[in-house]
């Protein structure tokens, strides 16, 4: 269990010192809680000896522990398909069969780390027409980020896919609004310049929906929404099975609460893709 997790279970009981030192740890996740426990006690503004029962209250021995839980998830965030397939767990027997169902469990877990709350809040934000929406992933992932702008701009006007040369990034930026939604993936192995790109959206208002992993992508630093998707599944590569199906879900749910104005669009939209055939020589 992540250390983000451990304090997550126990806030309901933190004292309001805790709560604060808790909310230092988690604005710099994993990075705060690796600096010395002398620093981050100035840092939330508490005692080192607090410090100390707050890492017992949250399950752990001591700090070394904690220090040493926070590397070790840095680690696994940072796994390569070699290190992967080195500690995976074959498929035995039919190699189909034993692959879909591991990522049909990918899909129960993301029923359950997914509150319905939290969905049904993200997919407003994508219906909204007052809002754009901008999405983009990772240099794997972005296939997902694709997949959901794909299918809502056939729903609604105002959405955009970046491309993943930087370079571009500016004229997106300055298109932003307050408001809009920047709709990221970044699973582990997480790029650098996607953090980058959420902290300057975030700069000017826009509310950032990540789609990451357990492990978490440093951009959530910048994130409004954080949806922590399952994608082990102790082969090669990690799965994107369950980030496609929640992508897919969000998708259709806006598409299908403005029935009436998603059936005109894509009825205009096939009418042009029908006209643009009629002309092809």
């Amino acid at each position: 269990m992540s250390i983000r997790t451990l304090i997550e279970k126990s806030s309901e009981s933190m004292t309001p010192s805790e709560r604060k030192l808790a909310a230092v740890l988690l604005s710099d996740y994993p990075f705060a809680g690796l600096a010395s426990i002398k620093k981050l006690a100035e840092k939330a503004e508490v005692s080192p000896p607090s410090i100390s029962r707050f890492v017992t209250k949250i399950g752990l021995s001591g700090y070394p522990e904690m220090q040493r839980s926070l590397i070790a998830e840095m680690k696994e965030g940072d796994r390569s398909p070699v290190e992967i397939h080195a500690t995976g767990k074959q498929i035995e027997g039919g190699y189909l069969s034993g692959f879909l169902s591991r990522t049909a469990e990918q899909m129960q877990l993301a029923d359950a780390a997914i509150t319905e709350g939290q969905f049904n809040r993200i997919c407003a934000l994508f219906g909204d027409p007052k809002r754009n929406i901008y999405s983009l992933g990772g240099r794997i992932s972005d296939t997902v980020a694709q997949h959901l702008s794909f299918h809502l701009r056939q729903a609604r006007a105002g959405v955009f896919h970046i491309g993943r040369d930087p370079e571009i990034w500016p004229e997106y930026l300055l298109r932003m609004r307050p408001g809009d939604v920047l709709f990221l993936v970044d699973f582990r192995r997480y790029q650098a310049n996607l953090k980058q790109l959420s902290k300057m959206a975030a700069a000017r208002r826009v509310q950032i929906v990540l789609m990451t992993d357990k492990w978490m992508s440093p951009a959530k630093k910048y994130a409004a929404e954080v949806l922590a998707v399952p994608i082990e599944i102790s082969t090669i590569w990690d799965s994107y099975s369950a980030a496609l199906a929640v992508t897919e879900a969000m998708a259709t749910r806006t598409a299908e609460e403005d029935w009436t104005s998603t059936r005109k669009r894509i009825e205009d939209w096939d009418a042009v893709r029908q006209s643009e055939q009629d002309t092809t020589p």
